[in-house]
C-alpha cells in the first residue's frame, strides 16, 4: 500500500495508467472465470435443458448453426454434460468459413449425438484434431465412443453415442 501511495504521489498519471491496466486485467481474468465455469457446469443446461444451452452456445459461435435434438429428457446429468461439451468443442473448433448442423437424438438405450461441419477446412488442415483427445477419454469413460473424420473438401463430423441406464 505504501508503494501505490509513493506512486500516486510522484506520478498521478502513471498510477492512473496503472490502475486502468489492472481493471483491464481484473475483468480479462474474470471474464475467463466465467467461461471455465460455463465450460465446467453450464447453468442453462440445467435450467433449459440440452436444447436451449446447445442453442445458446451455438448463437455465440459466429458461423450458422441448426441444432436439432430429439427427446433428451430423462438423461443422466453427466451424460448431458459431456454430449453439450462434446458438441460446443466441435463448434468452437469449426472453420470461420463453414455453417454445421447439430443432432441429438435419443435412441433405444443410448444418446447419439453428431455435429457436422460443412465447408470451411476440416479440423485436420486446420491442426486442430488433438483438441478432440480429452473429449473421446470422457466419452469412453462413460462407456461410450466418439469419431471425428474430415471429408476431403473440407468440412468435419464428430458424432459419438453415450450409454443410457436401463
Amino acid at each position: 500500500m505504501q508503494l501505490a501511495t509513493q506512486l500516486v504521489d510522484a506520478d498521478p498519471s502513471a498510477a492512473r495508467a496503472l490502475l486502468e491496466e489492472l481493471e483491464r486485467d481484473v475483468q480479462q481474468a474474470l471474464n475467463e472465470t466465467g467461461r471455465l465455469a460455463q465450460r465446467i457446469y453450464p447453468p442453462l443446461l440445467e435450467a433449459g435443458g440440452l436444447t436451449a444451452a446447445l442453442r445458446a452456445a451455438a448463437s455465440g459461435i459466429g458461423i450458422p448453426v441448426s441444432v436439432e435434438v430429439e427427446a433428451a429428457t430423462g438423461c443422466p446429468p453427466e451424460v448431458l454434460r459431456t454430449v453439450y461439451l462434446c458438441c460446443l468443442e466441435a463448434l468452437e473448433q469449426a472453420d470461420a468459413e463453414a455453417r454445421a448442423v447439430v443432432t441429438v437424438r435419443k435412441e433405444a438405450r443410448a444418446i447419439a449425438f453428431e455435429v457436422m461441419e460443412k465447408g470451411g477446412r476440416s479440423v485436420a488442415a486446420r491442426g486442430r484434431s488433438d483438441a478432440l483427445d480429452s473429449l473421446r477419454d470422457r466419452v469412453e469413460a462413460l462407456g461410450g465412443w466418439l469419431t471425428v473424420s474430415s471429408a476431403p473438401r473440407g468440412g468435419t463430423r464428430l458424432s459419438g453415442s453415450l450409454p443410457l441406464p436401463r
